[in-house]
């Protein structure tokens, strides 16, 4: 090869070098944190509060309270709650309706006291007296009847829903009841006035 030649190729390859030294060189990655840190926690959507029960449009609500049986006798106490934000007045005896499982009347004669039903005390007696519940104060009404079979071709009646209307010209409030009213088919209910719940 000629001297000529010869430079020329290492003219050429020295120049190659230079213009690679005129590339800059990448980016130094950015320096980590100093520290570690923990990954941010999972947000997890809070449950729903518990929708408080909604106070019925007349502005009380009806509780089934404790109950009694014996030899077919049966005693029940309903109790009624000023859940709304004004007093409530009750005076005498409730209008009270019986529904079975499907909401349907069920024929019951609603009786004021035990005539006819028994002459043992039961809690029903009493006379009627004007009440004023001031809002979270309760009243109660007692009811009594008889699970009794009189006559066999005639079906038994079961109340599972009371339709209650307070006092006149109230709205009528509904219970599901926990325990139903088995009336046998005497067809009898008695009740008392409206009285102070026991605390």
């Amino acid at each position: 090869m000629t001297r000529a030649v010869v430079g020329v190729v290492v003219g050429v390859v020295v120049a190659g070098v230079l213009v690679g030294c005129d590339v800059p060189p990448a980016p130094a990655a950015a320096p980590g944190p100093s520290g570690v840190r923990s990954p941010a926690p999972a947000v997890v959507a809070s449950p729903p509060a518990a929708k408080a029960s909604a106070c019925p449009e007349g502005g009380v609500r009806l509780l089934e309270g404790a109950g009694d049986a014996a030899m077919g006798l049966r005693v029940a106490d309903i109790q009624l709650v000023n859940c709304g934000t004004q007093p409530y007045v009750l005076d005498g005896y409730p209008e009270i309706r019986l529904l079975d499982k499907k909401r349907a009347p069920v024929e019951v004669s609603v009786v004021h006291g035990a005539d006819g039903i028994t002459s043992a005390p039961t809690g029903v007696e009493g006379v009627p007296q004007k009440l004023e519940l001031q809002p979270g104060q309760a009243a109660a009404v007692a009811m009594v009847w008889r699970n009794l079979v009189t006559d066999s071709t005639v079906p038994a009646a079961e109340g599972w829903v009371l339709d209650v209307t307070p006092r006149a010209g109230a709205p009528r409030v509904e219970l599901e009841l926990r325990h139903s009213v088995d009336l046998g088919n005497t067809g009898k209910l008695g009740i008392s006035p409206w009285k102070t719940a026991a605390r």
